[in-house]
């Protein structure tokens, strides 16, 4: 599909799809893309809790607390590394077809603060431990990949648009660290991700493990998209603090908002088989 006015022919798409046309075709397929939610109560109430939270599973962790962590302490990382080619190719030819991934603030409401529309795409996996059997599928050698990874959480493939920036913000819970595999890194410019007072940029096949409670932002300063799988899994814990982690994980998982962001995956791609992309 032919791109429009200077925009990107995936930003051009979306801004094709009007909100009642998205509704309509969601419908059809038995799905249906969520209004923005008011924040869950996990995370209205967690905001207040996190503190002390996070001080407890930061005292039961059985790896360092740093920003930026380092990848021998999770040995399944190097399978990432072994096979970050296949994964390239796989991310090439199914996240970045026009319309297959996304933006973020689409698929996850809350995130609209940081993440502007046609800057952060996203081709979901794993979110909050629920499989996307359809993405996968069309992913075989990742999923085998990252169905390896202990303690699993979400998975998806990360597409920064160039001249993206994602302003300073922090996850939600210690419990849980991040991985990025980097697939596609610009030359053309600078790429760089602030985490805490250290400033990491990526390498194309290495990868990166942080904390995501550190306060960090995003830039991508260049022509190209940035890519990267971007994994969330379990952070290692010993007792009280792998109760703490545990239960909040659970909660989120059953919560409205997270079914809410499933759900519209599914009309996602529902919508952009109708379209015939």
């Amino acid at each position: 599909m032919q791109g429009v006015a200077g925009m990107s022919d995936t930003a051009a798409i979306e801004k094709a799809i009007s909100a009642a046309r998205f509704h309509e075709m969601a419908a059809a397929s038995g799905a249906s893309l969520a209004a923005e939610p008011g924040r869950p109560l996990i995370v209205r109430v967690g905001k207040h809790l996190r503190g002390l939270f996070d001080r407890l599973i930061a005292s039961s962790s059985q790896v360092a607390n740093d920003a930026v962590l380092d990848v021998r302490d999770f040995p399944w990382t190097a399978l990432l590394r072994d096979d970050w080619q296949a994964i390239r190719d796989e991310a090439i030819a199914v996240a970045l077809r026009e319309g297959a991934a996304p933006s973020l603030a689409t698929i996850s409401p809350d995130h609209r603060a940081i993440a502007e529309i046609g800057m952060w795409r996203s081709f979901f996996l794993w979110g909050y431990g629920f499989p996307i059997e359809e993405n996968l599928a069309r992913c075989p050698k990742t999923a085998r990949l990252v169905a390896e990874v202990p303690g699993l959480v979400s998975a998806f493939f990360s597409i920064l648009a160039p001249g993206t920036h994602i302003p300073d913000h922090r996850g939600v819970s210690k419990g849980l660290i991040t991985c990025h595999l980097a697939l596609i890194v610009p030359r053309d410019g600078d790429v760089r991700m602030r985490v805490g007072d250290r400033v990491v940029r990526w390498a194309e096949g290495e990868t990166l493990v942080f904390d995501d409670t550190y306060r960090h932002e995003v830039w991508n300063e260049t022509g190209g998209n940035r890519v990267v799988l971007l994994i969330q899994f379990e952070r290692p814990l010993r007792r009280p603090g792998k109760w703490f982690a545990d239960l909040f994980l659970g909660i989120a998982r059953r919560s409205a908002f997270v079914r809410e962001a499933r759900d519209n995956v599914l009309a996602w791609n529902a919508a952009m088989k109708q379209l015939d992309i």
